[in-house]
């Protein structure tokens, strides 16, 4: 909801600037302009990725435009599913976490939170972070090494989009002067026809280098920035995750556990410690 408050601020701000001054918007309208413009950045756009990072870019755009980052309720849910998690590898052994992280879609515990259960990353993340746990495969101190490489990964990855609407939003100051150019071209081409049609010429071009700064610093590098900042309120939920499983596996109390994943979230997402432990201690033992 943000974003497009923001951008209707943008577009606000910027016509009736224009029109204060005696401008009338209409003049800004040139098909030839938008055409030019929009169509070499989506050119750009795919002579500089490949096609799983353009799919990539569009799903996060969606995100950031929906306004799907994590969010506190997310953590919470997260925090009190770990705590589930781990205190039937407490009570019952490890072995009884199998049939959770083998199949989480049937799982009881997994089923109450369908935040995570619903995010694909997520929970394979987490039981992926589990599985080692249970099968006693590696060392508790080589499992944090584990995630962390995990964790890395997905970070790089989740970077590619942000790149891909960096390059084009440093690109379109320079696609609205060759815009612009194209414009001048054919002005110098019809200067025969009088003052008047140069005159509605050269504003046509100079509307093309206005359309490439104005999309580049109005919108996209602002929501490259957005999704930036989703990224890693996403990597925050991963890296909670790894912090909880590591500090049981290496023997941490659950709640303890718990708390150490609690205390490393940023305070516009971070539970209370009271809350935390009021809503644990109503949890089931996830049978």
């Amino acid at each position: 909801m943000l974003i497009l408050v923001g951008a209707i601020i943008v577009f606000a701000s910027t016509l009736g600037g224009f029109m204060l001054a005696g401008g009338q918007p209409l003049v800004l309208l040139h098909l030839s302009e938008f055409v030019v413009i929009f169509g070499v950045a989506a050119g750009v756009l795919v002579i500089a990725s490949p096609g799983h990072v353009l799919k990539e870019m569009t799903h996060k755009i969606q995100g950031a435009v929906g306004n799907k980052s994590a969010g506190r309720t997310d953590f919470f849910d997260l925090l009190k599913l770990l705590y589930e998690i781990f205190m039937v590898g407490r009570r019952q052994g490890l072995i009884a976490l199998e049939e959770h992280v083998m199949d989480p879609q049937k799982s009881a515990i997994f089923q109450r939170y369908p935040a995570v259960l619903g995010h694909p990353e997520r929970l394979q993340f987490l039981c992926n972070g589990l599985k080692p746990v249970i099968d006693g495969k590696i060392k508790p101190d080589q499992l944090e090494e584990l995630m962390t490489a995990e964790l890395d990964a997905k970070a790089a990855e989740a970077e590619h989009p942000v790149h891909l609407l960096g390059l084009v939003g440093d690109s379109l100051p320079g696609i609205g002067i060759v815009a612009a150019v194209l414009g001048i071209i054919n002005t110098m081409a019809a200067i025969a026809d009088g003052p008047e049609v140069v005159g509605e010429r050269v504003a046509a071009a100079l509307t093309g280098t206005l359309l490439g700064i104005f999309a580049a610093y109005g919108f996209v590098n602002p929501l490259a920035n957005r999704i930036r900042f989703n990224n890693a309120s996403d990597l925050q939920l991963l890296r909670c995750i790894m912090q909880a499983v590591a500090g049981f596996a290496k023997g941490l109390a659950p709640l303890t556990a718990v708390e150490i994943a609690r205390r490393s979230l940023d305070s516009s997402v971070q539970p209370g410690a009271d809350e935390m432990e009021a809503a644990v201690k109503n949890l089931g033992t996830g049978k």
